[in-house]
């Protein structure tokens, strides 16, 4: 099993870059997390990847 930031780092999702700790901004933290909420943490980073993607060829094509 992973630590729950080692997957897709902060919960906080203010890029400030903390990892795995027993307490910080996003409040007390557990230190492994299940399968299946592995799988649910690594669909969402997917998700957010594909619409960073889309962010960026829209940025591309406005730059011409």
């Amino acid at each position: 099993m992973e630590s729950v930031h080692a997957i897709h780092g902060c919960c906080c999702g203010d890029g400030h870059g903390h990892k795995a700790v027993a307490s910080h901004c996003c409040g007390p933290s557990r230190r492994f997390i299940t399968k299946e909420e592995r799988r649910e943490k690594l669909e969402k980073y997917k998700d957010q990847l594909k619409k960073e993607l889309t962010g960026l060829e829209e940025h591309l094509q406005e730059l011409g």
